[in-house]
C-alpha cells in the first residue's frame, strides 16, 4: 500500500496543501461555526491519515478500513483543536488519529468465542429471571448452581463481554478526595498484616461489621475484585458494591 494514493476512493495525491497561514485562517473560520471551513479543512488533512494509515497497513486486510477509522480520529482533532494551545495542528491530531486506529486494531484482535458469549448472555438472562422470582438480587454462586455450572466459569464468561476500563476511572469519590482504579492495583507488598501495623487505621475498621470488614479486606488487601468477592461471600456484585462504598465512607468518617 506504500505507493497507493488512492484510498476509500479518495485520491489522496490530488488533496490540496495549506499553508500554516491559511491553516490558521480556516482554524479561526471553523471555531466560529464555519461548516464550510471545517470540511474544507477536514478535506486538506486527509494525507495526514494516509501517513499514518501505511504504518500499519500490514495489520489488516482491507487498509481502507484503518483508514476510515483514522478519519474520525481526524475529525475529533478538528472539532477539538483551539489554536491558543500553541502546537501545530498536526501535532495536536497524530495522537488522537494513532488512538483511534490503535482502539480498532486491539478490540478487533480481543474476540471472544460463541460458547463463551452464549454463557455469558445465559447467566444475565438468569439473573434476571431469579431476580424476577424473588425480592433479593441474585448472587453468582445462585446462578452458577441455576445453570449447573461452576461459579468459576461463569465468571470467566461474564468477564469475557465486559468493557475494559481506563486506570485512571474514579471508583470512588467525594468533594474533598477520589480514588481511581491505579490507586487500587494489588501490591505484594500490601497485606492485612502490614494494614494492621496502622492504628488509627486499625482502629476505624472496629467500626465496621463483620460483612463490611471482610469486604474492604478482600477488596483492599488481597487484591480481589468485586465479582471475586460477589462469589466468595454470596451477595450480588451490587450489595458488594454498596457496602464497600459504605464501609470506606464510615472509614473516612471514623479517620478525619
Amino acid at each position: 500500500m506504500g505507493k497507493k494514493v488512492t484510498i476509500c476512493g479518495v485520491d489522496t495525491s490530488a488533496l490540496p496543501k495549506l499553508s500554516q497561514k491559511e491553516a490558521n485562517e480556516l482554524l479561526e473560520k471553523i471555531g466560529k461555526g464555519d461548516q464550510t471551513a471545517r470540511s474544507y479543512f477536514i478535506n486538506c488533512n486527509l494525507r495526514l491519515v494516509l501517513s499514518i494509515v501505511q504504518r500499519y497497513s500490514y495489520k489488516v486486510d482491507n487498509p481502507d478500513d484503518i483508514f476510515q477509522i483514522g478519519c474520525v480520529g481526524l475529525i475529533k482533532a478538528v472539532d477539538n483543536f483551539r489554536i491558543d494551545v500553541g502546537v501545530r495542528f498536526s501535532t495536536y491530531a497524530v495522537p488522537m488519529i494513532l488512538g483511534e486506529i490503535r482502539r480498532y486494531l486491539r478490540e478487533g484482535s480481543m474476540r471472544v468465542s460463541r460458547g463463551v458469549r452464549d454463557i455469558a448472555y445465559q447467566a444475565l438472562q438468569t439473573r434476571e429471571r431469579l431476580e424476577s422470582e424473588a425480592v433479593d438480587e441474585a448472587s453468582i454462586q445462585m446462578i452458577a448452581d441455576e445453570m449447573k455450572l461452576p461459579v468459576y466459569k461463569v465468571l470467566y464468561c461474564l468477564d469475557a463481554i465486559s468493557d475494559p476500563i481506563s486506570l485512571n476511572e474514579a471508583v470512588y469519590s467525594d468533594e474533598d478526595d477520589s480514588l481511581s482504579l491505579q490507586d487500587n492495583i494489588y501490591d505484594s507488598k500490601c497485606s492485612e498484616n502490614i494494614w494492621a501495623e496502622n492504628v488509627t487505621l486499625f482502629d476505624a475498621l472496629k467500626s465496621l461489621d463483620e460483612k463490611e470488614k471482610n469486604i474492604v479486606v478482600k477488596r483492599y488487601f488481597e487484591g480481589k475484585t468485586q465479582t471475586e468477592v460477589s462469589a466468595e461471600i454470596g451477595l450480588s456484585q451490587a450489595q458488594v458494591s454498596r457496602l464497600e462504598k459504605n464501609a470506606v465512607t464510615q472509614l473516612r468518617q471514623d479517620m478525619a
